[in-house]
């Protein structure tokens, strides 16, 4: 692949702003050594967006200084098919009031995000309205991806199998809280799962085993999402995660892996996804690639194809791209059931690839590939559509629509 000007667009206005970090700085190392220019695109807290050699270090963000050496703030020109990224403010210069170069030049963005803000679907619909390639899933992918109600509804509409769940709104909490908590214990009953409809990396979520742990579960989901869901708690669940690459229908899936908690009831907490182990240096510290696992899964044959298989359907259901990972249960009985896809995983699942013979630089060169094929397959599209409807119309004159 020849080399192209990366953009690593991490951070934003998200509860997951530091874990992306994470995913970020190790992307950044697999782009640089796949042979592209890198260009760190940093999104803070307060939505303000930066670039700059210094973003490519872990120092930088500890005490974030925007003022900081190699630290530039930059806006998007958001014209289609620009791609260029201008210094801020932007300063006029010359006779005839000429604008200075642009910063960078983006050949192609690789989201990083986590959570709202940008795995959503919200940053993705500014990059296509922007006419710039990502490699990540679009916008319908990402927003339903994002909200585990409407994926679960959706995936059990498709022929999925989900685990049984309720769902309601911060506001019917707040009005019927009684009544939700005997629902709940009526239809999903003990032990149950907690979770804010749109968070990831656990947080948020809670196991309850009684009404007491309920009530102050529902609380704390509260304080982070405004629509909520209580799911089926199974008693020693066994996780299996699968990812899949590609666009379209050349899709394929990775090995599976099995994450061990440390704790009896296999419920990984976000301490455990991003903390444990996270004093090792180098490359392997921080993010799931620091979480314990079996890798490959230690699951017969006929289960694995069938976890890869249903991860590649529900990949082209929901119109994927780039790199997605897809979070299985099964049940004390071995049943299985889809917990849910994580549109942008936490260090984009490359641990699963590397144990199946794709390094990182390779994996990242996949994902700019499905980037650039679905920008292509966009543009093959008709966006005009010629009409006499203008020539029709009289200026100022009523009832111009009749």
């Amino acid at each position: 692949m020849e080399r192209m000007n990366i953009a690593v667009c991490f951070g934003s206005r998200s509860v997951e702003h530091d874990v992306s970090i994470i995913s970020a700085l190790q992307l950044m190392e697999a782009v640089e050594a796949a042979g592209h220019t890198v260009i760190p695109l940093y999104v803070s807290r307060d939505g303000l967006w930066y670039t700059g050699d210094a973003l490519r270090s872990v120092e930088a963000f500890r005490e974030f200084n925007p003022m900081g050496k190699d630290i530039q703030r930059v806006i998007l020109d958001i014209s289609a098919g620009s791609g260029e990224l201008w210094g801020w403010p932007l300063q006029k210069t010359g006779l005839f009031g000429k604008l200075p170069d642009p910063v960078a030049h983006i050949d192609c963005v690789i989201p990083v995000f986590h959570g709202m803000n940008g795995e959503d679907g919200t940053i993705q619909g500014l990059f296509e309205m922007a006419g710039i390639p990502y490699a990540s899933s679009g916008v319908l992918g990402s927003s339903v991806g994002m909200d585990k109600i409407a994926m679960k509804q959706l995936l059990r509409g498709a022929g999925f199998p989900v685990l049984d769940f309720i769902w309601f709104t911060r506001d019917q909490l707040e009005h019927d809280r009684l009544l939700i908590i005997e629902r709940a214990e009526k239809e999903i009953r003990y032990p149950m799962f907690v979770k804010p409809a749109c968070l990831g990396s656990s947080i948020g979520v809670s196991k309850v085993d009684d009404r007491e742990e309920l009530d102050k579960a529902l609380t704390l989901a509260a304080s982070y999402d405004r629509r909520i869901l209580i799911e089926v708690g199974i008693d020693h669940p066994v996780e299996i995660n699968c990812a899949a690459v590609g666009y379209g229908e050349k899709v394929s899936a990775s090995v599976c892996e099995m994450p061990v908690s440390a704790s009896d009831d296999a419920f990984l907490t976000f301490w455990e996804k991003y903390l444990r182990n996270s004093g090792t240096k180098g490359g392997q510290s921080g993010g799931k690639k620091s979480l314990s696992r079996m890798l490959p899964a230690p699951i017969e044959a006929g289960l694995t194809k069938r976890i890869q298989q249903m991860t590649i359907d529900i990949f082209k259901l929901l119109d994927f791209k780039g790199t997605v990972r897809v979070d299985f249960i099964l049940d004390q009985n071995d049943v299985l059931f889809v917990e849910e896809p994580n549109t942008i995983p936490g260090s984009l699942a490359f641990y699963l690839w590397k144990a199946a013979g794709i390094n990182f630089p390779d994996l990242v060169d996949r994902m700019i590939e499905s980037a650039m094929e679905a920008f292509a397959d966009k543009n093959r599209s008709i966006y005009a559509y010629d009409s006499t409807i203008l020539q029709k119309v009289t200026a100022g004159v009523k009832g111009s629509k009749s």
